[in-house]
This record gives C-alpha cells, sequence and structure tokens, in this order.
C-alpha cells in the first residue's frame, strides 16, 4: 500500500545523508516525525478498513451459509412429505446459495490474511513510530551540538593566520611605545641629576667665596671674632 510504502522510505532513509543535505536538521527531524505519525494515522484507518471489511463478509458468509442449512432441511421436510418437486427445488435454491457460500469463504479468508498482515505491518510501524520519537530529542541535541561546533570552528577559521599576525604586530607595536616612554623617562632623569649637579656646584662656590671673605675680615681685625659683618 501507498501509505505502509511511504513510512517504509522514511524508515529506510539514510538519516545522515537527509540531515547532511538539510539546511535545518532540527526542523527535518521534527518534519519527519510528523510525516511518520501521519503516515501511521492512515495506515491506522486502512487497517480499520480492512477489518470492517472482513466483518461484513463474515457476516455474509455466516448468514449465507445458515440459508443454505435452511434449505437442505426444507428439502428433508418435502422429501418426507412426499413432494419430491419441493424438495428439488429447495435442493436447487441450496446449491445456488452454496456457491455464492463458497465464494465468500475465499473472500473472507483473503480478507482475514490481509487484515492480519496488515495489523502486523500497523503494528511495527507504531514501534517505529515509538522509537522515532524517543531519538528525537537525541537526534536534536547532537543536531544543535554539531552545528554549534561548526559554528565555533567557522569562527576560528575566519579569524585566520592574518588576524593573528596583525595582533602581534599590535603588541610589538605597544611594547615599542613602552620603550620609548621608558627611555625618555631614564633621559629626563639624567637632565634632571645634572642640573642639580650644577646647581649645588654654584652653590659650593658662593659658599667658599663668603668663607674667604669672612676669613680675611677676621685676619684684618676689622670686626669682633665672631660677629658676622654688619651691612653697612
Amino acid at each position: 500500500m501507498g501509505i505502509f510504502g511511504r513510512v517504509a522510505d522514511i524508515m529506510k532513509a539514510n538519516i545522515n545523508d537527509l540531515l547532511d543535505r538539510a539546511e535545518d536538521p532540527e526542523k527535518m527531524i521534527k518534519q519527519m516525525v510528523l510525516e511518520m505519525e501521519d503516515a501511521v494515522n492512515k495506515a491506522t484507518l486502512a487497517v480499520g478498513s480492512a477489518i470492517a471489511n472482513e466483518k461484513s463478509l463474515e457476516r455474509q458468509y455466516n448468514k449465507q451459509l445458515a440459508e443454505a442449512n435452511d434449505w437442505q432441511q426444507k428439502a428433508v421436510q418435502a422429501v418426507s412429505a412426499g413432494r419430491d418437486d419441493l424438495a428439488k427445488a429447495a435442493l436447487e435454491r441450496k446449491n445456488t446459495i452454496q456457491r455464492n457460500v463458497g465464494d465468500l469463504e475465499r473472500m473472507l479468508t483473503e480478507a482475514r490474511t490481509t487484515s492480519t498482515t496488515l495489523r502486523g505491518q500497523l503494528d511495527q510501524l507504531k514501534s517505529k513510530l515509538d522509537e522515532a520519537r524517543m531519538r528525537q530529542n537525541t537526534l536534536i541535541a547532537r543536531a544543535q551540538a554539531a552545528k554549534a561546533k561548526k559554528q565555533i570552528a567557522q569562527s576560528f577559521s575566519g579569524v585566520g593566520s592574518d588576524a593573528f599576525s596583525k595582533f602581534d604586530k599590535l603588541e610589538q607595536k605597544v611594547e615599542k611605545q613602552e620603550a620609548e616612554a621608558d627611555a625618555f623617562a631614564q633621559l629626563a632623569g639624567e637632565n634632571t641629576s645634572l642640573e642639580d649637579q650644577f646647581k649645588q656646584l654654584n652653590a659650593s662656590s658662593d659658599a667658599d667665596a663668603e668663607l674667604a671673605a669672612l676669613k680675611a675680615q677676621i685676619g684684618s681685625g676689622s670686626g669682633p671674632a665672631g660677629s658676622l659683618p654688619s651691612g653697612h
């Protein structure tokens, strides 16, 4: 049947190949499960129709069989009553019905075989659907993990060696600026030290000149010992 064939195609499909060709594996997994559910529902209706047909044939068979037996009894009754003409007519009617009974019996046997086969297939499909439902979340989780892994790999691939090279150059530039800053700071420190030395030298020269003048003044006796010269 077409319904069972469709489900069989889904079951036999190479899932990995389907997912590789799908733009959205998660969406496709859900869609496949929905298709399975729809096919199983239709298959259930088909099995129901087959069983209904079997029951209908069974009722017709039993009815025709009962009628054939009834005409057989009427033929016996007619013979007992000495009415061979009625017995013959009853037997002819019975034989006609008996042929129908034979046809119905063959049809009923086929219907029973068909419904039994379809019920077995439906049970298998339901089992496969239950399995697909249980695997659905796992497959979706795997698809999501694979998608994330791919995105991360693409991100790293997108950065590339050129970006890392630029990053290294930027680091070297920063290091160069740091070195230049240290050099200027050192030069500034040396200049400050030199200026301080000259200031100290000048201060020392002034002190020597003042000391010499003081000694000369004391030696000439122009002022009291131990006193500083007045400002006059």
